[in-house]
């Protein structure tokens, strides 16, 4: 048995960030099942980290090891290859480590276990199981961690920013990407990263193009691809990387009874991060899949405040008016409007696209009422998180129906 104030699950960048946080003044540990410390960052070997919250540009691993010494010299206790398989009370957490099984007891738990990829079995594509297939994240661990070999040719499937680091990451280990798929009409990721980016990296991008088969045995030997017209065509490779289609880590989520967001698949939360369980906290891709490392990160620094609140008042959740999103969008986050509640990190609706659109309006209403509007200058796209004000919401009444934003 160990007991702390707060313990925070998941040593990314949200979780290590919250944990510096309230290091200062409290007992914090973190646990996390990897063998090391800092989150995806540190296998992802190239510039693009650290802009928002070290306000410089790094490299993912030195993110990640600046970000585990920030947490380390405020006084937070970090444990590697502790896993946390359930939980033994209403904050208290079943923890298997090599040292054993334990028990961990706090007074408030931040839970920052972040997002993954959906793999090629959860996108139904046929075909048999050859070695060569991965995910971003699989990819980049075979590389920078393993310093293995992915291949020599491979089709990369999706466009967005991910994507691109995917293939970054084959250029760096000699493998050559001879294609790139986006089911979309033109790519997901920015068009001022998108045109440098196919110009440097020479990638093809075929749009309107799905991957429809992997073949291959013993390895990958190659994708049949259908574009818009139906037509197919065989592209010759020996790796596949899916990537993007992400899914919160939620299992712990669930395994609480902590009530879901049906739409992001992780916690519900309102604007100070505060999930349905007292004193259970939401930070990071595990409540908005996915966003960059440093908005990750900022959700950690922001969570250390709500969390205090709870550790001086004991103040649970109070409910409110959730908040949902009509097509052509896919989720909206935070998804509950409490009474009392500040705005959330940087003030900020994140929302996720399924179409391109350009600059639109976007209207909030409740009970068949208008209760905002506002026209942004940036178009929507899939692949990347579309933001709006907090206060397209605030004039909700928290004595109303669902508040939902569509299109105008």
């Amino acid at each position: 048995m160990s007991d702390v104030d707060v313990v925070v699950v998941g040593a990314g960048p949200a979780g290590l960030t919250a944990a510096r946080e309230l290091a200062r003044d409290r007992r914090v540990l973190v646990l996390d099942r990897e063998a090391e410390a800092g989150g995806i960052p540190r296998h992802s070997d190239h510039l693009g980290y650290g802009v928002r919250d070290l306000r410089r540009i790094t490299t993912g691993p030195a993110y990640a090891r600046t970000l585990v010494e920030a947490a380390l010299s405020a006084g937070a206790e970090v444990r590697t290859e502790a896993t946390v398989t359930g939980w033994a009370g209403e904050r208290s957490l079943e923890v298997t480590s090599p040292l054993g099984r334990t028990v961990v007891t706090a007074d408030a738990v931040v839970l920052a276990t972040g997002a993954r990829e959906r793999p090629r079995s959860a996108r139904l594509v046929p075909g048999d199981r050859p070695a060569g297939v991965l995910t971003t994240g699989q990819l980049q661990n075979l590389v920078h961690l393993q310093h293995r070999p992915p291949g020599t040719h491979a089709v990369v499937v999706g466009a967005e920013l991910v994507s691109w680091s995917a293939v970054l990451t084959l250029r760096e280990a000699g493998c050559e990407t001879v294609l790139m798929t986006t089911e979309h009409d033109k790519g997901e990721s920015y068009a001022a990263f998108r045109a440098p980016a196919r110009a440097v990296l020479r990638t093809p991008v075929a749009t309107s193009t799905r991957v429809v088969r992997v073949i291959g045995h013993d390895r990958v030997e190659g994708v049949e691809v259908e574009d818009g017209t139906g037509s197919r065509r065989v592209v010759d490779c020996d790796t596949v990387v899916f990537t993007g289609g992400w899914i919160p880590d939620h299992e712990l989520v669930r395994l609480a009874g902590i009530e879901l967001d049906p739409a992001t698949l992780g916690p519900r939360v309102d604007s100070a991060l505060r999930t349905s369980a007292p004193g259970v906290f939401g930070a990071g891709n595990l409540l908005h899949p996915v966003d960059t490392a440093d908005v990750a990160a900022l959700d950690g620094r922001f969570v250390a405040a709500s969390v205090r609140r709870w550790l001086d008042t004991r103040e649970a959740l109070p409910g409110g008016v959730r908040i949902t999103a009509d097509a052509p969008f896919r989720w909206v986050a935070p998804s509950l409007l409490s009474p009392g509640a500040p705005a959330p990190p940087r003030g900020r609706l994140l929302l996720w696209a399924d179409e391109h659109r350009r600059p639109p309006r976007v209207a909030a209403y409740q009970d068949g009422r208008e209760i905002g509007s506002v026209r942004v200058p940036w178009p929507l796209s899939p692949g990347r998180v579309f933001r709006l004000p907090w206060s397209l919401v605030t004039t909700a009444s928290p004595r109303g129906g669902d508040v939902t934003i569509r299109l105008r």
